[in-house]
């Protein structure tokens, strides 16, 4: 389901390029229906500065994160939960992620069984990121929300 997804990464995208024209440094992103909740501010708070080496970027909007200049990682807290699904499930140091391939290259990493939940989108380039090193980075951050369920069919562990 997509409720929030791709009107997400063209915005971000285009304020990626619009960042480089007018050398801002701020990335504008739409906040997530329920970006407001208090443990979304958790999250926030414990973004970490640098994502698999990609430093942290000013996002104007409650609740978000953005890495790498251009932007090629973006996190949004309060988006709604998934609910089953058949798309790969991996866990990530206990933090249980879909993978939605379906814009590839980007690639959105949504927590399940966590509300509220938390989307990650990552524009990927295997020679430069690391999706593994990218969620693990994310895993103190998110670890803190209150787990309501647990994918049932995992495509892969990594502990």
């Amino acid at each position: 389901m997509r409720l929030f997804g791709r009107s997400l990464v063209v915005a971000a995208l285009a304020a990626s390029l619009l960042g480089l024209a007018s050398c801002s440094s701020t990335v504008s992103i739409p906040p997530a229906p329920d970006a407001n909740n208090p443990l979304c501010a958790d999250v926030s708070v414990r973004l970490p500065k640098v994502v698999d080496g990609m430093q942290r970027r000013w996002t104007d909007a409650q609740a978000t994160g953005a890495w790498g200049d251009p932007t090629t990682v973006i996190l949004a807290c309060g988006v709604m939960p998934p609910g089953p699904t058949t798309l790969e499930c991996v866990t990530i140091e206990g933090v249980d992620w879909i993978i939605d391939p379906s814009d590839e290259p980007n690639y959105r990493f949504t927590t399940y069984g966590r509300t509220p939940a938390v989307e990650v989108f990552l524009t990927y380039d295997p020679a430069t990121t690391s999706s593994a090193e990218v969620l693990r980075a994310f895993t103190s951050a998110v670890s803190g929300l209150p787990v309501d369920g647990q994918c049932t069919a995992r495509g892969g562990d990594d502990s």
